[in-house]
């Protein structure tokens, strides 16, 4: 394990080590996403699919949704119920 102690500006930021990011792949404008548990703040990288890769998953689940029997309707009316229990 890698650590290092870093220090917070007075913006509320923080620089990650050039080692830390070297090992992780971390390059200018990618995404890192905080957890905090606790008094514990962890960074976890973002690395979002290439576009190969979105479309292969987007492939595998219209799949799975046709052999479960699910129509793109059935697909919209699961979206809309999701939101409506995130908002209440």
């Amino acid at each position: 394990m890698n650590t290092q102690i870093v220090t917070v500006s007075s913006k509320g930021q923080i620089s990650l080590p050039v080692s830390i990011r070297e090992h992780l792949s971390i390059d200018t404008g990618d995404k890192l996403v905080a957890y905090t548990s606790g008094d514990v703040i962890m960074l976890k990288t973002l690395k979002l699919p290439s576009a190969e890769e979105f479309e292969a998953s987007l492939d595998e689940a219209q799949k799975w949704a046709a052999t479960v029997g699910y129509t793109e309707n059935d697909v919209n009316d699961i979206i809309k119920s999701s939101r409506r229990k995130k908002r209440k």
